[in-house]
């Protein structure tokens, strides 16, 4: 990155016959040149898509995809049979291209009987969720009220063994988004899910554990 840092600059500064002291985002800038870092974000992101404008029966979408036809058989060394600590060991080009292919290709049926207003669940059972939102403003505020409300909700939802407590959250950190989901019944941990993703936002991870948590 330093040896492609340096060459851009020196182009960008020929072509300004700027000094050579002049600051490397200024002059990137005015010449119009986006900043190599970007550059290669740019190219990795086109070479992941590549793999999926193949022909269906190429060896390497047989590799990747999941949603093959069924007069296909399912090839045995194909990515979606590797365990985690596989993928994870193999760091291949292939398995980060399938990966990411997920927050680029999202795959839903948009005919989906769920997706149909009246039809959901929460449509069809409106009175058996309650929804309680605990944001960063009140933390900011110290809003006792709210956490006291919470407190008592939570001690008076958890002697019922016919309630369930979902408690969900969402963070972003070097462009990884994070969605943490919690299950208790009856004051004991049922499940604790976490899901990682990249090109979403924060909000669309945390729509997706609240979705988790209804289903």
């Amino acid at each position: 990155m330093k040896i492609l840092n340096k060459m851009q600059r020196r182009v960008a500064i020929w072509i300004l016959g700027a000094f050579k002291t002049s600051l490397s985002e200024g002059i990137e800038a005015i010449t119009g040149i986006i900043p190599i870092r970007f550059h290669l974000q740019k190219l990795a992101r086109r070479s992941q898509m590549r793999p999926f404008k193949l022909p269906i029966n190429h060896i390497l979408r047989n590799l990747m995809d999941n949603s093959l036809p069924l007069s296909i058989s399912p090839n045995p060394h194909s990515i979606s049979s590797l365990t985690n600590c596989q993928k994870t060991a193999t760091k291949d080009h292939l398995i980060d291209s399938c990966t990411k292919s997920y927050g680029i290709f999202p795959s839903f049926s948009p005919l989906n009987q769920e997706f149909s207003p009246g039809s959901r669940i929460i449509d069809i059972f409106p009175d058996h969720f309650s929804f309680n939102l605990a944001t960063k403003k009140d933390k900011e505020k110290n809003d006792k009220t709210h956490t006291q409300e919470l407190d008592n909700m939570v001690l008076h939802n958890s002697s019922s063994p016919l309630t369930a407590l979902i408690v969900t959250d969402a963070s972003i950190k070097n462009d990884i988004v994070m969605s943490i989901l919690h299950i208790h019944i009856a004051n004991q941990p049922l499940t604790k899910t976490v899901h990682h993703a990249t090109f979403v936002t924060s909000m669309e991870a945390e729509l997706f554990a609240i979705r988790c948590g209804i289903n």
